[in-house]
């Protein structure tokens, strides 16, 4: 935590006990929380926190690349701290969204595919984001 804390220093963004705080609820958990979930999980040690407070915390993270944002699709964002490219996978009935294990990015990744879709689109492309939507194995067991 001390290099993060480092790292904001050093963009010029005050770090605070809360900033630190939303930042390690994303480094502890594998499951993608929303600002909600975020909050949620924060209030009982930061009764004082706003949800506006967790907003502008997660935006300010992202922009200075200790988070990335996913998009799968549900009307909001979710959050992730491995900020290393790599795949999710969206549960479409419970909402639950977790990391693809054991799955190469670099066909994604490399400078054949990104050129290819640059030239197709005119695009000049920064990264690659996939996600797989489907069923989790709890939701499939629970419709049996």
């Amino acid at each position: 935590m001390q290099a993060i804390e480092e790292m904001l220093r050093e963009k010029r963004i005050k770090v605070t006990p809360q900033r630190m705080a939303v930042y390690a609820v994303l480094r502890e958990t594998r499951r993608h929380p929303n600002v909600e979930m975020i909050y949620q999980k924060l209030k009982p040690s930061y009764p004082a926190m706003s949800l506006a407070t967790v907003y502008k915390t997660v935006d300010i993270l992202n922009k200075v690349g200790l988070i990335q944002e996913l998009n799968v699709g549900e009307g909001g964002l979710r959050y992730d701290a491995t900020i290393e490219p790599h795949p999710h996978v969206y549960c479409e009935k419970c909402g639950q969204v977790n990391d693809v294990e054991n799955f190469s990015m670099e066909e994604f990744q490399n400078d054949s595919l990104i050129e290819q879709m640059e030239h197709q689109t005119g695009y000049e492309l920064s990264s690659v984001q996939l996600y797989f939507y489907g069923k989790c194995p709890d939701c499939i067991k629970s419709a049996i």
